[in-house]
């Protein structure tokens, strides 16, 4: 059991705003997911990833692949008061779910 978090590089977010929106995707996609899964990952010690992509496009498609396979996915548009514009998507939770189906979206992006 994992979750996936995924944050965009080009954005240029300061290392605070980057790991704020990454928090703020984990607790969404956890509030989400069903209670069964969520047990299950909070039993084998929450383990989570975090990786990066450098596009909106790249973002969105992640999320499509979830809606896809049926794995819970929560995308984070920013509120616009600090950094970047209102509106601005910038990250990407993925799961808790089992390893193997978290693997299949994310297999292909590089730690952050």
């Amino acid at each position: 059991m994992k979750q996936a978090i995924v944050l965009r590089s080009d954005l240029g977010m300061g290392k605070g705003k980057l790991v704020a929106q990454g928090a703020h995707a984990s607790v969404e996609c956890v509030r989400k997911s069903s209670k069964e899964l969520v047990h299950e990952w909070l039993e084998e010690g929450s383990k989570k990833i975090v990786l990066k992509v450098s596009s909106e496009k790249e973002l969105i498609e992640l999320l499509d692949k979830c809606k896809k396979t049926g794995v819970e996915a929560c995308i984070i548009a920013d509120a616009g008061f600090t950094q970047i514009p209102s509106g601005t998507l910038t990250a990407l939770a993925i799961g808790p779910d089992r390893d193997e189906k978290v693997d299949k979206i994310t297999s292909k992006l590089k730690l952050l």
